[in-house]
């Protein structure tokens, strides 16, 4: 029998809230790599000591968005892919594996990563790697504010990766894991399309504000839980230093939901391992095959909204050219796209002017 169809014990999962040492301000790519992997040291460092403290079952272990390098802050899209975004075989997957055989836990994060049939851009990959330090799913980020994305390359990219590369789910030792990123989590239709893949534990790199009161993508992350009957173990930063704006901006509040939108445990601010909780996979399994009001993933009714979704508001295919060549926009073009995008929606009415 295969060892992911077998029956799955409890397990202890981790939110690190670890703080993120930017690159932005490294002289030139040498220094900022060096600190990357300085990032993974530390990251290393404190895995094990959280798994001293929680004890041998914790499994799987989740980094926040910009734990490796920070983001993209003044950089051109080439500048910040030599400077910042690591290949898929590059050594930082490979430092990123010895900790995972080290540790004995699959880890989650999210890195700027360059891609061969891309030359001059990167893509937010999100990314889980097995105990044995393989790299066994890779997501790419699908809406950015102000990066590339395989949408932006539509045809391209699925001609090269198909839509199975553009959705993954990885069935595993823990229950079958997919990635969300960032903000997408805002984005129903991405953890729903995920879930409709089999998708049973959605693990979710953030860098987000904190606060007191319930934020959006706060509110998204019980819901995006519970509509889709899954586990959701979400990261946020616990501080970005070296980069202008004030480190506690995005600083606290990851947490670990279950499949019924609950809080199982939650961080506060600051570099901490309170994150973590007992994920009972089979228990969600018995609560899928359920019949009853609750079981809201079996009630999706898909073909009602198909029309729907079947036109557009911001395009796809916005960075290939006439030649369905892949072009390196200047950063404003995602601006001006979304200009565009807002325009569209007020002229066919869906948007009302003052």
């Amino acid at each position: 029998m295969n060892e992911a169809c077998k029956s799955i014990a409890p397990y202890q999962a981790l939110a690190l809230q670890t703080a993120c040492h930017a690159v932005n301000r490294c002289a030139g790519t040498a220094q900022a790599r060096e600190r990357m992997m300085d990032n993974i040291g530390r990251v290393h460092r404190q895995v094990l000591a959280s798994k001293a403290f929680i004890g041998p079952d914790l499994k799987l272990v989740v980094a926040p968005e910009y734990f490796l390098t920070s983001y993209p802050l003044g950089d051109s899209l080439p500048g910040w892919a030599a400077k910042a975004a690591i290949a898929p075989d590059g050594p930082e997957y490979v430092r990123l594996g010895d900790m995972c055989r080290d540790a004995g836990i699959y880890f989650s994060g999210n890195a700027y990563e360059t891609d061969a049939h891309f030359p001059g851009l990167y893509f937010q990959t999100s990314f889980i790697i097995d105990d044995g330090g393989r790299v066994i799913l890779r997501y790419r980020r699908l809406v950015s504010m102000y990066g590339p994305t395989p949408h932006d390359l539509w045809e391209r990219y699925l001609e090269i990766y198909g839509l199975d590369g553009v959705f993954p789910v990885v069935d595993t030792p823990l229950g079958r894991l997919a990635c969300v990123a960032s903000e997408e989590i805002l984005y129903p239709e991405i953890a729903r399309s995920l879930a409709l893949r089999g998708a049973e534990v959605l693990l979710h790199s953030s860098s987000e504000v904190a606060s007191p009161r319930l934020t959006p993508k706060d509110v998204a992350k019980r819901a995006r839980a519970y509509e889709n009957c899954a586990w959701l173990v979400s990261a946020n930063s616990g501080g970005i230093r070296d980069v202008d704006i004030p480190e506690s901006s995005a600083d606290g509040m990851s947490k670990i939901v279950d499949y019924l939108g609950e809080v199982r445990a939650e961080a506060a601010s600051g570099e901490t391992m309170a994150a973590n909780a007992t994920l009972d996979v089979a228990a969600l399994r018995r609560h899928r095959r359920k019949p009853g009001m609750g079981n809201v993933l079996s009630r999706q009714r898909l073909e009602l909204f198909a029309a729907t979704y079947a036109g557009s508001v911001y395009p796809a295919n916005t960075m290939l050219d006439d030649k369905r060549q892949p072009f390196v926009p200047e950063r404003a073009h995602f601006g001006a796209r979304q200009r565009e995008a807002i325009e569209m929606l007020t002229a066919r009415g869906v948007l009302a002017r003052d």
